[in-house]
């Protein structure tokens, strides 16, 4: 018995294709074009390579395994290794680092139009003072670790604090991204704790001064500005702020050098969600500031700063008999 087929005057994927719209496409591209040609536009468009954002992250975990050695590693590191796992890691470090570093000089070179600055040379010279101030950040952060330990009941363990806690996390990035910092590495270092902050929620300026011993607890909202000054044994919660009082709409280029942010001195503790301003700013040694505390002026060494106890309402729904 014959069956009757239905044929479409249209196939499914020519129906399809007459809905497209690649043509609408190219209009954009132009406008895009023409966008990228004005003053106004940020681009990095010609000869000049950026620095690779994907490989700075991994020149990250890989000072980590240097620092740490044995934590971060797929192979195993034991005491007969690890020389060798020491120079192979520092040694690839070296032209990895001095490879962005290169390219750093020369996008800002590019973006500021300044005469040739020796890249070349001046990439593997501060390559190598990065390198030579490792042993040296390793001992600062071991003091990190201590003072985690003494501060958090919570630690378990170094192992722990290592593994585990994103203020030391924040703060190993910060002081590696520090030392390239102070040897005026372009771009590098922002790109370094900007990468912490978004793992961690604590943003840490590359420029801030920050001692040995610090331990930030919990760590989510804090933020440390480029000209804060932090002594020896100071120990912050979340939430955090040492930042700068109001500027004005040019203060990107008058206050460029100028100090904006608190210093914080020694064996000061500063609980949650405070905030302490300005440039003038200064916590005495072994102050204790409390929590939502708001500060803008300076506190002599020994002082306490609290909130009154605020006056708490309870309420609750009346008893209901049926």
């Amino acid at each position: 018995m014959a069956t009757d087929i239905h044929i479409p005057e249209l196939c499914e994927h020519e129906t399809q294709y007459s809905s497209c719209l690649h043509d609408k496409v190219p209009p954009v591209v132009e406008t895009l074009v023409a966008s990228w040609q004005t003053d106004d536009c940020f681009d990095h468009v010609g000869p000049v390579p950026i620095p690779s954002h994907k490989a700075i992250i991994d020149i990250i975990y890989q000072v980590r395994q240097i620092l740490f050695p044995g934590y971060f590693t797929k192979t195993k590191v034991h005491a007969s290794n690890l020389e060798y796992y020491l120079g192979k890691e520092t040694t690839d470090l070296y032209e990895r680092l001095t490879n962005e570093i290169i390219m750093a000089i020369r996008h800002d070179c590019r973006r500021t139009n300044l005469p040739c600055t020796r890249c070349e040379e001046r990439g593997h010279r501060m390559a190598l003072s990065f390198i030579q101030s490792l042993p040296g950040i390793s001992a600062i952060l071991s003091t990190d670790i201590r003072a985690t330990l003494a501060g958090d009941p919570a630690a378990a363990s170094s192992d722990e604090i290592i593994f585990c806690y994103p203020g030391l996390l924040a703060i190993s990035i910060f002081r590696m991204a520090h030392e390239l910092y102070l040897l005026k590495v372009p771009i590098i270092p922002r790109i370094m704790t900007e990468h912490a902050h978004s793992l961690t929620g604590i943003d840490i300026h590359p420029g801030a001064a920050i001692g040995p011993g610090f331990f930030i607890d919990h760590g989510t909202g804090v933020v440390i500005g480029e000209t804060t000054v932090i002594g020896s044994n100071v120990r912050i919660y979340q939430g955090v702020t040492l930042g700068a009082l109001s500027l004005p709409k040019d203060a990107g280029d008058k206050m460029k050098n100028v100090k904006r942010h608190p210093s914080i001195e020694d064996d000061v503790i500063v609980y949650a969600n405070t905030t302490i301003l300005g440039g003038d700013t200064i916590i005495g040694a072994r102050s204790v500031i409390g929590g939502n505390i708001w500060l803008t002026e300076s506190v002599p060494p020994d002082t306490r700063v609290l909130l009154k106890r605020p006056e708490l309402i309870y309420s609750g729904r009346k008893e209901v008999r049926y």
